[in-house]
């Protein structure tokens, strides 16, 4: 269970402060819905492109290779695993292509109209020849086919979307929360969604329950790992206990773990109760101090060129 802690998903790094934790969160969530959104309606070379911006972030942005390095490469190999088994996977088009052209090399003629023998009956030209300095464009539907292993030019497109949205969902989602506060999310996510309360939205409640979703998170993380260390270190034989009582320990340690989650819970609500806490709207919290920096205007006018080099680049063809 230490892989939960080398793969810190949707937990913050506090240190080092890196140029990314410097952006203000709103610019970095703009960047993160345009990350999320622009491989909508796109071809494979932006997608790729996307992969390989995320990668290119996180080595410019010199983020500890310890923070990044496991969870990336689990990434990568997932997203390899996803490519290969979706290339060589039928494409699901069962059609059988016909040639347009003859095969032979016979020449096609018109035959005579017996009605009107006197007029002659011009012969077409050849349609199956060319010219001998023409090339002609070989097309092949399927890629590869060997044995039982064949790539087409679907399976092989369905499976560089699959797998570069796969890893831009999770990479980019993962960078944002690496590189950003709680608070900081909270806080921008409570600015951008003022224009919402004029529909009477309760926003600062909203921002409040995502605030203490993700101070959770980490609590959630450490209850599992307790558990499954708990139940490693008793040394069961699992062969004696077979389907049934496997089921049973398991079951067992799913109730602790709720029963924990509960604890925790109503640890954290006693908490907010103690210091004050009645209802978002009379304990307003200052989460962050929004401010817009010369930093975060080269990062807007980053996102500008990124979204014109998608729509003359990325679109779909």
């Amino acid at each position: 269970m230490d892989l939960l802690r080398s793969l810190p998903i949707g937990l913050y790094l506090e240190q080092p402060q890196t140029w990314l934790h410097k952006l203000d969160p709103r610019v970095k969530f703009i960047w993160l819905m345009s990350f999320l959104t622009t491989y909508i309606f796109a071809n494979n070379l932006w997608r790729v492109l996307l992969v390989a911006l995320l990668i290119l972030a996180t080595l410019i942005a010199r983020i500890p290779k310890r923070v990044w390095q496991q969870q990336m490469g689990w990434l990568l190999m997932l997203c390899f695993f996803v490519l290969v088994i979706a290339a060589i996977s039928p494409d699901g088009l069962g059609i059988s292509y016909q040639p347009r052209l003859p095969t032979n090399d016979v020449i096609l003629t018109e035959q005579p109209n017996p009605t009107n023998s006197a007029t002659p009956t011009p012969t077409p030209t050849p349609t199956n020849k060319t010219l001998p300095t023409q090339k002609q464009q070989k097309y092949s539907y399927v890629l590869f086919e060997k044995g039982a292993i064949k790539v087409t030019r679907r399976s092989l497109d369905l499976a560089i979307s699959l797998s570069t949205i796969l890893f831009t969902v999770i990479y980019s989602t993962n960078l944002y929360l690496l590189t950003t506060a709680p608070e900081e999310i909270t806080a921008a996510l409570e600015s951008l969604m003022q224009p919402l309360q004029r529909f009477n939205i309760p926003v600062t409640e909203i921002t409040l329950m995502l605030t203490l979703s993700l101070r959770f998170i980490p609590l959630v993380l450490e209850e599992v790992q307790n558990l499954v260390r708990s139940v490693m270190t008793r040394a069961i034989n699992w062969k004696k206990l077979g389907f049934k009582g496997a089921i049973k320990v398991w079951m067992l340690v799913a109730e602790r773990l709720l029963e924990n989650l509960l604890l925790r819970a109503e640890q954290m609500a006693n908490a907010m109760m103690v210091r004050g806490f009645t209802s978002p709207n009379e304990h307003r919290v200052q989460w962050h101090d929004l401010r817009l920096k010369r930093r975060d205007g080269l990062a807007i006018a980053a996102l500008i060129i990124f979204w014109g080099v998608r729509l003359a680049i990325g679109s779909e063809i």
